[in-house]
């Protein structure tokens, strides 16, 4: 019999094999059960079998032994570049450090094609690290010229394939930005046409990508946030995602400087805007909805969008969506999403799960099984999917394994309680895509990581060094981001 450690990454095990584990969320014609000492049974890229020991014949048994197996997590917001919002952290605000453009920055690119492709590729072992099966990437254009390029999303596509990842892909466009003018004040600036020749190019590489690699590639339409995008713009996508029948990512009712400057152009919010321009729809899914007023969310509700919620990056800026069960029991579809790094899907369901108490004031409101069903369900059905995000016969063969026998997480209850409660996406031992072994404790196919770390850090440093061209004022680098203490720094002892 083949052992687990001889299995090749990126590719499946031959035939049809099971996977056993001391625990294994599946989903049946009852609904969603926790199977004790149960297996599934994977043939080619579907689940054959979910339940008690399958009777028939199988190539290989591979017992996981002291283990969670979930579907694997579907991420609606997933980091695909090195994460600028952790400088963030402890130095606000935001448009005093480089997060706004001053009017007297010339966009560029800081990054070069090689390093925009190697991001990704970077940002995509992350989510297969932390049990993530399904992501449509995010990526920040706070860096960028204006929008993100075909080229690096065919590179993006390229490396989803080798490595095992299945995603939603589509370069992010916009009609405009906001800049801060002499006085600091900011300001919107708007270039339609080149918002238009923006969306064309996304349009043509999402009807040219969708269903590639095996159906492991589909596309999207990522028009940037609502306030850098036009009325022109939005009709455009909405009716080529239409066509295409793809989803839509838009972030909006995020923010207070979104809130302020759609208030300024259209006089609303932005959920009432896209209401009132009968924009809103299914195929929508719309990060944060940390600001969403009950109209905005009753105007959700009644056209199905589905929130992203990424509770970690709004806890770490003080926000917190209000709340997760307040817009459960409104009827409004939620998926969720990481937006930060770590792209950790089980420290931002943990973090979800515990602001989400704070915000209801009750210690009963929602529950860890209400989090992994956001994380598994709630994303797939967002993408009209429902042979992700579960496990059961005929669903695609998507799953994380995750250590119960972790050294600190003792004493363990429930595991899927344990699991939110005492750990983090560290504990995922192995995610498999498409019946394929894409990470087996901490390797990633497609990837040397170790190599990978050291680049990142490098080409992350160098982007932060820029950052005084690019900030109000042009301070230095170590006034814009300082130590979170008084640095003393010792010379290199001589050789």
């Amino acid at each position: 019999m083949m052992r687990w450690q001889d299995l090749a990454l990126g590719q499946r095990p031959p035939g049809r094999w099971a996977l056993a584990a001391d625990w294994i969320v599946a989903d049946l014609p009852g609904g969603r059960q926790l199977l004790q000492g149960g297996e599934l049974v994977i043939e080619r890229d579907r689940v054959i079998h979910a339940g008690g020991r399958f009777p028939g014949e199988v190539s290989a048994r591979f017992d996981m032994g002291c283990a969670l197996v979930t579907p694997g997590f579907v991420d609606l917001d997933a980091l695909a570049d090195l994460d600028t919002t952790v400088l963030g952290l402890d130095n606000q605000p935001g448009w005093a450090k480089g997060r706004v453009w001053p009017h007297d920055y010339a966009g560029r690119e800081m990054y070069t094609p090689d390093e925009l492709a190697f991001q990704k590729r970077f940002a995509f072992a992350q989510l297969l690290l932390n049990g993530i099966t399904s992501a449509l990437p995010i990526a920040s254009l706070f860096y960028r010229a204006w929008g993100e390029t075909v080229p690096e999303f065919e590179a993006a596509a390229a490396a989803a394939a080798e490595m095992g990842l299945r995603v939603w892909l589509g370069p992010a466009y916009r009609s405009g930005g906001v800049r801060l003018d002499a006085s600091g004040a900011m300001q919107p600036v708007f270039d339609a046409p080149r918002g238009i020749r923006g969306f064309e190019a996304a349009a043509g590489f999402a009807a040219r990508i969708d269903g590639s690699a095996g159906g492991l590639i589909s596309g999207m339409f990522a028009p940037d946030r609502v306030e850098t995008c036009t009325e022109a713009l939005l009709r455009a996508t909405f009716d080529a995602a239409r066509d295409l029948d793809l989803p839509v990512r838009l972030h909006m009712a995020q923010g207070e400087m979104e809130l302020q400057t759609m208030r300024r152009l259209h006089g609303t919010t932005a959920p009432l805007w896209l209401d009132r321009l009968g924009l809103l729809s299914d195929r929508l899914i719309a990060p944060h909805a940390t600001v969403a007023t009950a109209e905005d969310l009753a105007a959700y509700a009644a056209n199905g969008v589905t929130v992203a919620h990424c509770p970690l990056v709004s806890a770490r800026h003080g926000a917190a969506l209000r709340s997760f069960s307040d817009l459960r029991a409104r009827g409004v579809r939620i998926g969720m999403g990481t937006d930060t790094a770590p792209a950790d899907m089980v420290l931002n369901m943990a973090t979800g799960l515990m602001a989400n108490r704070i915000v209801s004031g009750r210690g009963d409101a929602a529950s860890a099984a209400d989090f992994l069903d956001a994380a598994t369900i709630g994303g797939a059905d967002a993408l009209k999917r429902p042979d992700l995000g579960r496990l059961g016969p005929g669903t695609k063969a998507d799953l994380a394994v995750f250590d119960m026998a972790d050294a600190h997480m003792v004493p363990r209850i429930d595991p899927v309680q344990t699991l939110l409660l005492g750990a983090t996406g560290r504990v995922t031992r192995a995610t498999v895509v498409d019946g394929r072994l894409s990470m087996r404790d901490g390797a990633v196919a497609g990837i040397d990581l170790p190599v990978a770390r050291a680049q990142a850090q490098v080409q992350f440093d160098r982007l932060v060094a820029c950052y005084p061209e690019r900030t109000f004022g042009h301070p230095p680098v170590d006034r814009i981001f300082p130590p979170a203490y008084p640095l003393t720094r010792f010379p290199e002892p001589s050789p």
